[in-house]
């Protein structure tokens, strides 16, 4: 009896498997066309990235035949190793990482094709209400500033030099904690400032643990900030599904600048369900106001240019790269 039971699970295993591949369960549009799948690398998971999730979660992808299969990497190091490695097709992190890549010598480097942001999204936390914050406020202090090479850490010391203070010796920035630890290590007592992304810096202010007192978007600039990249061999064999899923991604742009900010954050609420509407709401509105989205993918040459002079300052780059050279021409 029990043999006869195994016989017939078998055959129903192989019978699914057979309906598997005669039918083709793929995802589909809503008019039965297989969907492609793209494996999509992030740097993060952040409100700050809106207009990305609006095209997943308005279904703008599938509109164009794409099914996004996301995942975190934690670090724009390992979103482009990701890709390197194949266990991605596409990267969502800072330009610098394409730089990173070139100069280390890969031969199928990488290429940005979109930008998302155009500004660092990462704000100052302090543990006072500091009235008439200036960057002045951080000599003789420490703040944890990210990963050093990071687009966060390298803006913050830019903005620093910027303003005539010199970020290795009139300042303490701290490095050496991790981005997924860097509220709790904060709220544990070290530092006396933070730079943290949204939700983060909202859910200080309101557990009272700090006060947002700057933007690093505003003290930065504009740059290619976050941004879609692969391999040029990918992006040269996949030129049609690059193109649409820049056309869902420039839909999701259109979304966010012609939103209420609560029609916003209804949008993405899915994306973020640890966080109330009303915070999403006042998140995006924060991001809003610093200029955060760009009007569309394209960035230019000065932009990118600016993205290297950060770079450089930080020393994480000694001399600039060719802007063709890691521009994917549509």
């Amino acid at each position: 009896m029990k043999k006869t039971i195994v016989y017939i699970v078998v055959i129903l295993v192989i019978f699914a498997l057979a309906c598997a591949v005669l039918f083709n369960f793929n995802k589909k549009d809503d008019d039965g066309k297989d969907l492609e799948t793209v494996r999509l690398a992030e740097v993060a998971h952040s409100i700050f990235y809106a207009p990305m999730y609006v095209a997943i979660e308005e279904g703008y992808f599938e509109e164009v035949g794409i099914d996004i299969e996301l995942s975190l990497a934690n670090g724009a190091d390992k979103v482009s190793a990701a890709v390197l490695s194949g266990d991605a097709d596409i990267g969502f992190a800072g330009s610098e990482a394409t730089i990173y890549v070139y100069n280390g010598g890969e031969k199928d480097y990488l290429k940005t094709f979109a930008r998302l942001t155009q500004k660092d999204g990462s704000f100052i936390v302090a543990r006072e209400d500091i009235k008439d914050f200036t960057l002045d406020d951080l000599v003789g202090k420490t703040i944890i500033g990210g990963r050093a090479g990071g687009m966060p850490e390298m803006t913050l010391e830019w903005a620093l030099s910027d303003a005539g203070i010199d970020p290795k010796k009139d300042v303490n920035i701290d490095t050496s904690v991790a981005f997924s630890a860097m509220s709790s290590a904060f709220i544990g007592g070290t530092g006396d400032f933070v730079a943290l992304f949204e939700p983060n810096a909202l859910e200080l202010e309101k557990e009272g643990y700090g006060y947002v007192v700057a933007s690093l978007g505003e003290l930065g600039g504009v740059v290619p900030y976050t941004a879609f990249f692969a391999r040029d061999s990918y992006l040269n064999e996949n030129k049609e599904l690059i193109e649409n899923f820049d056309k869902a991604i420039q839909k999701g742009i259109d979304f966010v600048h012609n939103s209420s900010d609560k029609k916003v954050a209804e949008a993405i609420i899915d994306q973020f369900p640890d966080t109330s509407l009303d915070d999403l709401t006042k998140i995006i509105k924060r991001y809003r106001s610093i200029d955060a989205w760009p009007d569309n993918t394209e960035f230019t040459r000065e932009e990118f240019d600016h993205l290297q002079d950060i770079m450089i300052n930080a020393k994480e780059l000694d001399s600039k790269v060719p802007f063709s050279d890691l521009m994917y021409e549509k």
